[in-house]
């Protein structure tokens, strides 16, 4: 398995759950102002919408999309219990909460990374994404994480955009159980380990 990544973009998720699983795979870093790949490759071809994370398998099927890349990781290593059962009503929280994540928080971040965003703009959208961060700050008050007491695929990936928040001038000083969330996520092995692959810690 290959895992196309540019650091510190949403790829990281993906790439914290191969270290949770305890799956090998081949990292391949993506310059995305040019989309090629650090030894050259058009990234283009291998993933034609042109954005990581990009998993390709060992016999060269191409998957994105983080959230279905976090459940097919997962998926993959059962016992590391990293996503519910398939079919069972935890998994389609599991898929609840990656959904939220996706559409709520990351593409809530998504129009701040846009220097050309009118500055009006950028405060309504920073209005929508603090009502969506409070909702996940009620929530974390009496959870641990995301799904209750343990460690899923959604917690990586809510991790990894909220990191967003401190290169976009975002305050999360207000959301102290989101805060108490990100350290206890950022303390995992697996999140250390891949952090430190990506060159970031």
């Amino acid at each position: 398995m290959k895992l196309y990544y540019s650091p510190g973009a949403c790829s990281l998720a993906p790439h914290i759950l191969l270290h949770e699983a305890g799956l090998p795979a081949d990292l391949v870093k993506v310059d995305l102002k040019v989309k090629k790949t650090e030894k050259g490759e058009d990234f283009t071809k291998i993933n034609p919408k042109g954005y990581v994370p990009t998993v390709q398998l060992d016999n060269g099927q191409v998957m994105t999309e983080v959230a279905v890349l976090l459940q097919y990781i997962a998926d993959q290593k059962p016992d590391a219990k990293l996503v519910p059962p398939a079919g069972t009503l935890d998994r389609y929280r599991a898929q609840e909460w990656l959904n939220f994540v996706s559409s709520e928080i990351h593409k809530g971040f998504s129009p701040l990374w846009n220097p050309a965003v009118p500055e009006a703009y950028r405060a309504i959208a920073l209005e929508r994404l603090n009502l969506r961060l409070a909702l996940l700050d009620r929530h974390l008050a009496t959870n641990e994480y995301l799904l209750g007491k343990n460690f899923s695929a959604a917690d990586a990936y809510l991790f990894t955009v909220t990191n967003w928040a401190k290169p976009l001038n975002v305050d999360l000083s207000g959301y102290k159980n989101l805060i108490a969330f990100r350290e206890r996520v950022g303390k995992r092995p697996a999140v250390q380990a891949a952090l430190k692959a990506e060159g970031l810690a």
